[in-house]
């Protein structure tokens, strides 16, 4: 990546019920300070509102959009179909609620020639358009909220288990064989955990932004919460080690406060001070995650909190061992040349569906 001419790049999107954001986004994505080809491949589930119309036009609009169909509607499909069907040696990945920084992608080729890895990403940067919003937003970037994830949080340059999406080497993403289909959530940690497995290096750096819209409600929240903490559970079980007490954590409080309400209302009121307590420091952590915040976003920030690490745990506890016996089960298909497991993407280029938008 050396060469004069910066390297072609092409951009995945996995997209299902976007057509709040994904005009913005594909905007964001068109108007790069790239000096390189650009190519923007949409995957398309089926969606149940105007996400396959925007796509159309904006396939009408540009000659490097292009559409590919999803029919199951899962990411990790939709991320294969696309690289399958892009061409060139960097794959950028950017979902259609992200806002890619203006030199976002200029930075991360950048990145991937100065530190030789095999992906590099940076800060899932959550920006909120109303009080609910700004209060996930602000969770989300709290450590208090997630703990000390970089991508979240920020940090130093420096190696990393997983990063937010991801600007990959192609030829890394095919050695691979692409995102494990069976993970419908945690498929860039699982990706991620292989590539390092395999000795590749992953980069995060601070340097790289992208501008992430939450979900619009405590229900939505509730179900994306408990979706993460479900599919890492099976990540810990298909891959022996990749746990570490930051994922043990909100299972462990969710635990405690139960046990306590048990205890104080059988036993004893002190069982009560393990939720009272809870309450108090997610009350207490609150207080500067909200700073410069709007009162009525700072009010919702300890219920955006409480419903993070309480569906997270939820999740985690509740996560089915079938699941990761059948991710097993799917792998060793695919070693057997059964083809289930992960989807192949070697033969990119193939079926680019241009100008075709699927459902």
């Amino acid at each position: 990546m050396t060469a004069s001419a910066p390297p072609a790049v092409s951009v995945i999107m996995p997209v299902l019920n976007e057509e709040r954001h994904l005009r913005t986004s594909v905007r964001h994505i068109l108007e790069q300070e790239y000096g390189g080809e650009l190519e923007v491949v949409i995957a398309l589930g089926p969606s149940a509102d105007r996400t396959d119309e925007i796509a159309a036009e904006l396939v009408r609009e540009d000659p490097r959009v292009s559409t590919v169909p999803n029919p199951t509607g899962r990411t990790p499909a939709a991320l294969n179909a696309a690289i399958k069907a892009s061409r060139h040696p960097v794959v950028v990945r950017v979902d259609g609620h992200g806002m890619l920084s203006p030199d976002y992608i200029a930075t991360a080729v950048r990145l991937l020639d100065e530190t030789g890895a095999a992906n590099v990403g940076g800060i899932m940067h959550a920006e909120g358009e109303n009080d609910w919003e700004h209060a996930v937003a602000a969770a989300m970037t709290a450590r208090i909220g997630v703990g000390n994830a970089a991508f979240h949080t920020g940090g130093e340059a420096g190696p990393a288990e997983t990063v937010y999406l991801g600007v990959f080497r192609r030829e890394v993403l095919e050695r691979q064989g692409g995102y494990n289909v069976e993970f419908i959530r945690a498929q860039d940690w699982e990706l991620n955990f292989r590539i390092r497995e395999a000795g590749g290096l992953i980069w995060f750096s601070p340097e790289l932004r992208v501008s992430y819209r939450p979900r619009p409600n405590v229900r939505e929240l509730a179900k994306q919460y408990r979706n993460y903490g479900r599919w890492r559970h099976v990540v810990a079980r298909y891959h022996s080690g990749s746990i570490n007490l930051r994922y043990l954590a909100p299972p462990a409080a969710l635990c405690a406060i139960a046990a306590g309400a048990v205890v104080g209302a059988a036993v004893t009121p002190w069982g009560f001070a393990v939720p009272v307590g809870y309450l108090a420091a997610i009350t207490a952590g609150s207080l500067p995650a909200g700073r410069g915040l709007p009162f009525g976003a700072r009010v919702r920030i300890p219920v955006a909190l409480a419903t993070m690490h309480m569906s997270w745990g939820w999740g985690f506890l509740t996560s089915p061992r079938k699941l990761a016996r059948h991710v097993r089960a799917s792998a060793a298909g695919a070693s057997a040349g059964t083809g289930a497991g992960t989807d192949a993407v070697t033969d990119a280029g193939a079926g680019t569906g241009a100008g075709t938008p699927g459902a």
